[in-house]
This record gives structure tokens, C-alpha cells and sequence, in this order.
């Protein structure tokens, strides 16, 4: 029933949500009587506060339609390169000669499917394209997924990946970013164990929960405290019937969304207040990058309820990864077995999210790779979302990444 009453409270709110913004615009524009009013700014202010704590936020679009190639500004083409049930291979396409765009390393950038679009990465995406052919997994939001399509698991995520690399050929270098890293290490690992000649060059793994025995926050806390049988029963829900994927399992989106406002509810209460300050003194850049982050921030997605509960049983509760116990679909993941993709892993000193350490562990698990082959990044002040979004990432994570793909290209 919960999902059935959020449904309902997201039509509740949507008319209010509207008639707050109609309204924040009528004390907001200077050609009408009201905006001269002493409460004026105040009234709009809080008015746009509303209109955006009732709306639905949708799927962002990357936005990119230049990046800078070369000393020149070049057009961008988002296009669509692989179309799966439940992932879709996106390619940033630059408008340049197959002769120039081969010159640059291709990269496939795994986003993380935990809640979020993988519009998250849009900063990440932007650098990128600047050095490298970018390709990005970006997950169907499972609500829109009929249930037709079948169950989907940690381990057909795992080979989803093994097919992007395969269609991108053995030339790719694969970043991954928080959850991906733990799929990313395994399809790498059944690649090299197979002698897979389409196995990538590289491997960056950055902030991600190889090894959750390390470096302890919230979320692996959560995940231990409670037995299996608790999340099944409390975050696991059917889709409700309006939309395609109706009687589809799935862990709701604007659960997971719950959960992050919860791990820091005094920072976002006080961006929000932040956020009215600044339209009612007229601090309209400050207003506008409030809005775009949280545009993103609060575009969720659900997720399958299998991949859901199979994580947060391989990853979180019993570690399989790194005890050498995890097998996908009967076949063992050896790290160990990985000799010619070399690897980078990168984590923030701050992170509370993917603990410190947790992704240094795949150096352990990777002994096949030469030591020459392998690097490690600690980034200094940095918290989660800053080792791929922000200035950490343009200034000190990027110069860094790009440098490592073309040493091993």
C-alpha cells in the first residue's frame, strides 16, 4: 500500500505544487500591482520553496550539445547506441572525423543504478568527453519496465556489462562509479578467467563498496543490522497500476530518496532555507545552482527488487566478493585471474558513503596485475560526490584519470 499512498500524495500535491508557482510569479513580476507589496519577495519566495517541495522531478537531460576538442568547440549528440529491457548504452557523440575521434581512448563510464539517473554523472560526462570517445550505461527506471521483461539480478547486471564491453571492443577502459565497481570488477574477472580477447585495458574504480568489511558508514550499518527478510518485507513493493511496469517488484525510488535525506537531514533543511534567503535578497545564481542540484538530486528511479535484495546480500551482508565466495551464474569471480587491465581506484577522504578502503581492497583481489599497472587516489577533503562532481574532480581526479587510460591505452 505504500507506494499505492505515495502515488496518491504525488497527485494531492501536484495542483498545489502548480498554483504555487502561478502564484510565486504574480508577487515575483515587477508589471503588477502585488510585487510592490512589503511581503512581496518574502510571499514569492516561500511560494517557490513550495512549488518545488510538492513537484515531481523528473529524468534530467544531459544538457550537452558542445564540449571543446582540440582548442575548438565541437556539437555533442546524445544518441543510443544498445537499447536492453532494463539498461540503455548511450554514446556522447562528438562532431568530429572517425580519424580524430580514434585518436582519443574510449571510455565506457558504468553508472551507479542506486536510486539515482545517470545524469548524477553529468559532471563526470563533461570532462570526459573533452579527451575520450564516452560511452555511458544509463538504467531504465524499473516502474516503466513491464513485468513481460522477466526478473533481473546483480549477476544478469554483471553480464550486461560483459556485453557493452564486447560490443565497444578491446580497446575500452571502463570508470565505474560507487555500486558499479563491485559488477565492473566481476565481468572483468569471468572475462579474464575465459581469456576474453575483448577484455578492456583499463579498469578505474572510484568510491565503490568492494570490500564493505572496511571503512564502516551508515549504509553498511544499516545493511547488517536488519536480516534479508526485513528489507523484502519493509522496502520491496509492486508498481501500482498506472504505470507500465504495473506488479513489477521493485525497491521505489522515492524510498532510496528518503534514506539520503535521512543519513543529513540538517544539511538539506538548511540548504532549503538557504535557498529562500537567496530569492528573497535577489541572489539569483545562488538560487538557480540550488535548483539544478537538487533538480537532479531528487530524480529517482525504482529498481528491481531481485538486483536490490541480491545486493545488498552479496555486497553488504555476507562480502562475497572479496571472501572468494561469490559465483555468477555458477561461474566463480577470480580477481586474481585479471593480468593485462590495468587499474585505478579512487576514494575521498571524506566519503560516508563507500568507507575508506573499501575500494583499495580490489588491489588485493586483482594480484595478477603487475604492480606497474596499478595506482591508487586518496582525494584530500573530499566526501563522496567530490571525487566526481565539483572542483576536486576537474582539478585533481580528472587530470589524474586521464593521464592513468593514456599510459595504459
Amino acid at each position: 500500500m505504500l507506494y499505492q499512498l505515495h502515488e496518491m500524495q504525488r497527485a494531492l500535491l501536484r495542483p498545489l505544487s502548480l498554483w504555487a508557482e502561478a502564484t510565486s510569479q504574480v508577487y515575483a513580476s515587477p508589471v503588477l500591482p502585488f510585487s510592490h507589496t512589503p511581503l512581496a519577495k518574502r510571499l514569492s519566495a516561500g511560494l517557490q520553496l513550495l512549488h518545488r517541495i510538492g513537484k515531481s522531478y523528473e529524468k534530467p537531460e544531459w544538457g550537452f550539445e558542445t564540449t571543446e576538442v582540440d582548442g575548438q568547440s565541437v556539437e555533442v549528440t546524445v544518441e543510443t547506441a544498445v537499447d536492453k529491457p532494463f539498461c540503455k548504452l548511450t554514446h556522447f557523440k562528438r562532431a568530429i572525423s572517425d580519424e580524430r575521434n580514434a585518436q582519443d581512448p574510449r571510455v565506457l563510464l558504468v553508472a551507479p543504478l542506486s536510486g539515482h539517473f545517470a545524469t548524477l554523472l553529468r559532471d563526470t560526462a563533461r570532462m570526459l568527453i573533452r579527451d575520450h570517445d564516452v560511452w555511458v550505461t544509463e538504467w531504465v527506471d524499473a516502474k516503466f519496465i513491464p513485468v513481460t521483461e522477466g526478473p533481473w539480478s546483480l549477476d544478469d547486471y554483471v553480464h550486461y556489462i560483459i556485453d557493452f564491453v564486447r560490443h565497444l571492443g578491446p580497446s575500452v577502459h571502463l570508470i565505474s562509479v560507487c555500486q558499479p565497481t563491485v559488477p565492473v570488477l566481476a565481468a572483468v574477472s569471468l572475462m579474464a578467467s575465459a581469456n576474453d580477447p575483448q577484455s578492456p585495458k583499463s579498469m578505474t574504480m572510484m568510491g565503490g563498496p568492494i570490500d564493505t568489511r572496511r571503512g564502516a558508514t551508515a549504509v553498511n550499518d544499516l545493511a547488517k543490522r536488519k536480516p534479508l527478510s526485513w528489507f523484502e518485507n519493509h522496502v520491496i513493493y509492486p508498481v501500482p497500476a498506472q504505470h507500465p511496469g504495473y506488479l513489477r517488484k521493485v525497491y521505489p525510488g522515492f524510498l532510496q530518496h528518503a534514506g539520503f535525506v535521512a543519513m543529513n537531514p540538517d544539511r538539506h533543511t538548511q540548504a532549503h532555507y538557504d535557498y529562500y534567503l537567496d530569492l528573497v535578497k535577489g541572489d539569483l545564481d545562488d538560487a538557480e545552482s540550488h535548483r539544478k542540484f537538487y533538480d537532479e538530486y531528487n530524480a529517482v528511479l525504482d529498481m528491481p527488487a531481485e538486483y536490490y535484495l541480491q545486493t545488498i546480500r552479496v555486497v553488504f551482508q555476507e562480502q562475497l566478493l572479496p571472501r572468494g565466495l561469490w559465483s555468477v551464474r555458477g561461474v566463480p569471480v577470480q580477481p586474481a585471474d585479471i593480468t593485462r587491465t590495468a587499474l585505478l581506484t579512487v576514494e575521498g577522504e571524506l566519503d560516508d558513503i563507500s568507507g575508506p578502503g573499501q575500494t583499495q581492497a580490489a588491489h588485493e583481489l586483482c594480484s595478477g596485475i603487475p604492480k606497474e599497472r596499478q595506482a591508487d587516489m586518496v582525494v584530500e577533503g573530499a566526501g563522496h560526490y567530490g571525487i566526481f562532481s565539483g572542483r576536486r574532480w576537474r582539478e585533481v581526479v580528472y587530470p589524474r584519470i586521464r593521464e592513468f587510460i593514456r599510459t595504459h591505452n
